[in-house]
């Protein structure tokens, strides 16, 4: 999954794993939030914990754009992910069931307006590989830096207390 950053009652923030980084750090950066329980599909939450994970989802989305420079003018693409966890070739081999195989985990796409890879283009929608080519896709992308992971936490945990009462 990578590395944590952050929890909370809303859930975990993660730096993605280094080998899997969706969107380069120059290109806006990539963050992934997770609820507070392992859960297939979102719907599976309670209501307290579907909230308090919207709250941590919306929170990180705000405090990335208020504080990388990168996303200046940009936004976030919200991508609720687990697909490539059903692929067949995706461990354990074999076809695979989503209430068995997927856990809800929400990526958070950085988008720059200055966006130089070609999956990023500004105004037009992201173009993922397929599960096979995901790695040397992702392999020249860069995480967020310690300092600007560091910025939205401290973001983030404002946001919770001063917007969202946590």
């Amino acid at each position: 999954m990578g590395t944590k950053l952050f929890s909370c009652r809303g859930g975990d923030i993660f730096l993605p794993d280094e080998t899997l980084v969706l969107v380069d750090r120059l290109d806006g950066g990539n963050l992934i939030v997770n609820p507070a329980r392992e859960v297939w599909e979102r719907s599976e939450l309670t209501p307290a914990e579907l909230t308090h994970w919207s709250f941590l989802v919306a929170a990180t989305g705000k405090a990335m754009l208020d504080v990388l420079p990168q996303l200046e003018g940009g936004c976030i693409n919200y991508w609720e992910a687990g697909n490539w966890a059903l692929n067949e070739q995706a461990e354990p081999a074999g076809p695979k069931t989503a209430r068995a195989h997927r856990k809800v985990h929400l990526h958070l796409l950085g988008r720059s307006r200055t966006a130089t890879h070609p999956s990023w283009r500004w105004g037009e929608a992201p173009r993922f590989p397929d599960f096979a080519e995901r790695h040397s896709w992702a392999a020249g992308f860069k995480q967020l830096n310690a300092d600007e992971c560091r910025a939205v936490i401290q973001r983030v945990e404002i946001l919770l207390r001063d917007t969202y009462g946590l």
